[in-house]
């Protein structure tokens, strides 16, 4: 199962992408697919056709796992 995350870089912009597993505390690396911006803009330090990158997890301060957007139940109101 891919998650979708976005990687908090020390002094860069943050990137978002996906990944097939979740680090865990043994880790050093961390392989992201489909690197983009937050906006889905390309990286300006990544080259146009680049599929996956590796990032030491050193450099790393956080990572956030977003949701599945299809599990996400919208509810509002129905005017009949």
């Amino acid at each position: 199962m891919a998650y979708t995350v976005i990687l908090h870089i020390a002094n860069e912009a943050s990137v978002a992408g996906e990944v097939d597993e979740l680090p865990n505390a043994a880790d050093t690396i961390i392989t992201v697919s489909n690197p983009r911006q937050k906006d889905g803009k390309d990286l300006h330090y990544i080259d146009n056709g680049t599929t996956k990158v590796i990032w030491p997890l050193i450099k790393v301060s956080f990572i956030e796992i977003l949701g599945d957007s299809q599990e996400e139940k919208i509810i509002g109101f129905v005017r009949e």
